[in-house]
């Protein structure tokens, strides 16, 4: 008898769609997990990249300003040191020895304040003699005049008896001539007579030369208050009053509000011709700051500076500009702007670094922010037309801290605001 075949068991088969294309594979059991793990990620990612390309990303948004007349207060930066205001150096022309140093190198010192005392005593003496002799003087005068008056009241009293006499001989020669015509004398007497006559005005003339010499004598001596006498008394005055300017020169005094940055002068030393102190005046100072021919085409005499020291942080000081030096060469190409600056409380000392920002006259023209400057050398901007940012290339004249005079630009030109917001010529852009 022919029994039934026994079935056989197949293995189970699986199929695999990708896409449009199916595979009849078989698998166990956990191969098939893996596979549909594999399938899902690539689906997935097809599905993001569908999505990527599908959306487009927004254009950047900028925020623009408009270029239009405005006034711009510009201000020059420029760098340098601080100078004092004058440097005094002290010398003396005293040969005397020393006898106290009052300062020290760094003390301050303020105008008529003592720096050194030199020895007196031979100055005093010469003192005493030039005041003895300016005494002995003022008696002579008052003598000479006194004589001189009495020589010509003494003159003229001599001329007024020659005169006199002459008169007199005068007279009897008259009349001993009409005694000769009617016979009464002889021709002897009225000779001798002429001869008296001779003398007499030989007397008067020697008598007036006497008197005039007395009086140009006494005009010359003159009195208390001029001539030769006075002079001489003067004289002798201006002699004790040098010996007792030479006494106060002996107390070396500060000519200055200032500080001591040299002493070169110790007790019992004789100053000789060296320069015994050097002072600085600090309550006022300047700042010389460099600069070229450009920077300083705009700035004026009293013009305003604002001033910052790295020395002295978080402080700025102001001060105003006193003159604009040209190169001492003429092949130079610096100019010095000197700057002064109150300094009383003297937080600034010469030698010191400075910025400046010095204030130039206003200007007015086509501006647009500083901010929408593309470079460094403020030469481009991106203007904004249709939505779309293009570069302009425009010459700065001028800026101060928010706006800067160009040209190159249209007004009304939209420009962007931030220059370096990183859109670049041609991109798209929305306007804020």
């Amino acid at each position: 008898m022919t029994g039934a075949r026994p079935a056989v068991r197949r293995p189970s088969q699986a199929f695999l769609r990708v896409g449009c294309y199916s595979y009849d594979t078989p698998v166990m059991a956990s191969e098939r997990f893996v596979v549909r793990c594999l399938v899902a990620a690539c689906l997935f990612a097809i599905a993001a990249c569908a999505r990527t390309t599908q959306t487009a990303p927004p254009p950047p948004t900028v925020t623009t300003a408009t270029a239009a007349q405005r006034t711009v207060h510009p201000a020059i930066v420029l760098s340098g040191i601080i100078a004092p205001l004058q440097n005094v150096a002290i010398t003396t022309s005293l040969q005397e020895p020393t006898d106290a140093v009052l300062v020290n190198e760094g003390d301050p010192v303020r105008a008529g304040q003592v720096l050194a005392r030199l020895n007196t005593a031979d100055l005093s003496a010469n003192a005493s003699q030039a005041a003895a002799h300016l005494a002995q003087t003022q008696y002579q005068a008052s003598l000479s005049i006194s004589q001189g008056g009495d020589q010509v009241r003494a003159a003229q009293a001599g001329l007024a008896q020659a005169k006199a006499n002459l008169q007199l001989a005068q007279a009897n020669l008259q009349r001993d001539e009409e005694l000769l015509t009617q016979g009464y004398i002889a021709q002897q007497a009225v000779d001798t007579q002429r001869t008296q006559v001779d003398v007499d005005q030989k007397a008067v003339a020697a008598a007036q030369a006497a008197f005039a010499q007395a009086v140009e004598n006494a005009q010359a001596n003159g009195t208390q208050d001029q001539g030769l006498q006075k002079a001489n008394v003067d004289q002798a005055a201006a002699a004790l009053q040098q010996i007792e300017a030479q006494i106060d020169r002996a107390d070396i005094v500060s000519p200055i509000d200032g500080v001591v940055v040299n002493r070169n002068l110790n007790a019992g030393e004789y100053p000789g011709t060296r320069q015994i102190f050097t002072l600085q005046e600090v309550d006022n100072v300047y700042a010389e700051l460099n600069a070229f021919g450009s920077q300083v085409a705009g700035i004026v005499q009293g013009a305003r500076a604002t001033l910052s020291s790295p020395s002295v942080p978080q402080r700025s000081f102001a001060g105003s500009v006193v003159a604009v030096l040209s190169p001492t060469s003429p092949n130079g190409a610096g100019f010095i702007v000197k700057v002064k600056i109150p300094n009383r409380s003297q937080a600034l000392r010469p030698g010191m670094t400075v910025s400046a920002q010095v204030s130039a006259p206003p200007l007015r023209g086509i501006a647009v922010p500083v901010s929408a400057f593309l470079d460094d050398t403020h030469q481009t901007v991106l203007t904004v037309t249709d939505g779309t940012a293009r570069v302009a290339h425009v010459s700065e004249v001028a800026e101060d801290r928010a706006d800067a005079v160009v040209t190159g630009l249209p007004q009304g030109a939209v420009v962007v605001a931030n220059g370096q917001a990183g859109v670049t010529d041609g991109e798209k852009v929305a306007v804020r």
